[in-house]
């Protein structure tokens, strides 16, 4: 089965990280509103199947549910094509590091998304978590919501946070990473899974997530939390998820791989399907530019 090794892989990255980051401002808005939808999605559904079982009977299993459900949310982001923040914290960086973009398109592409992915969070909340009833009170969702939102946006301090959101990004930037190796869309599934699985387990912060579950625990009233909790939350986990993305991962692999001559990735499989073939060779045809 062919697949793009690292070499390839850091130049796809690269060719993605200066697509992004010349995306018109409208285009990453919208881009980064389904984005943030679609993460909302993967949190509904990890809170959903996860809520109502016992800890003292299932103890980390618990986690292992959230993480397996949650991971909806990146699968849609890679398959169907959104821009998810977290993600483009390593690949408008390594963009950057290439000299593809100047640090003022990165910050403006990280402020366009950002906005797109907290709008597209914050109407999932509302829409499909406050307005359907699903969190209603006195329900096993409801509580599961305030357990999340209460561990994220108070039992945990700034410093926890900041550190959990540095190993959340380290992992999901590496599961786009190596869902880039993949040709397949099934590939692309399974590459994101695992890291996806692992730091939800893990408990760590994503900024992304975050500004569905815990707007949306204040709207169905559950975890106590305050705007204050919520706002700080936000700003511990956006730093440290820059830090996972754009230390441990651009950074590095820029060093291993990214200096010398672009390589061609591998094509994709028969059967693949039209989504991943044109994303494959549209990231060659910008690595080759």
């Amino acid at each position: 089965m062919a697949f793009n090794t690292p070499q390839q892989v850091t130049a796809l990255a690269i060719a993605a990280g200066e697509t992004k980051a010349t995306t018109s401002p409208p285009k990453a808005l919208v881009a980064g509103f389904l984005a943030g939808a679609y993460i909302a999605f993967g949190a509904l559904i990890a809170t959903v199947t996860s809520a109502g079982l016992d800890p003292k009977t299932w103890g980390g299993i618990i986690t292992l549910v959230t993480g397996l459900t949650f991971s909806l949310g990146l699968i849609l982001v890679v398959v169907a094509g959104a821009d998810l923040l977290t993600g483009n914290m390593m690949l408008v960086p390594l963009a950057a590091f290439a000299r593809r973009v100047t640090p003022v398109q990165l910050l403006l592409n990280w402020l366009w998304v950002t906005i797109g992915n907290l709008a597209g969070s914050l109407f999932v909340a509302w829409l499909l978590a406050d307005q359907t009833g699903l969190f209603a009170k006195g329900t096993i969702n409801h509580d599961r919501l305030g357990a999340i939102a209460a561990g994220k946006g108070i039992t945990e301090t700034h410093w926890e946070q900041f550190v959990r959101a540095i190993g959340c990004n380290w992992l999901v930037c590496l599961a786009v990473f190596i869902a880039l190796a993949a040709t397949t869309v099934d590939g692309k599934i399974l590459a994101i899974i695992f890291p996806i699985t692992a730091f939800v387990a893990l408990g760590f912060d994503h900024v992304v997530a975050n500004m569905f579950f815990l707007p949306a625990a204040m709207m169905v009233g559950t975890g106590g939390l305050s705007m204050g909790d919520t706002v700080l939350n936000l700003v511990f986990a956006y730093l440290g998820n820059i830090v996972g993305a754009g230390v441990f991962v651009a950074c590095a692999y820029y060093y291993l791989y990214g200096r010398g001559p672009a390589p061609v990735a591998a094509p994709p499989q028969p059967g693949a399907g039209a989504v991943s073939s044109a994303g494959v060779t549209a990231a060659v045809d910008g690595a080759e530019r």
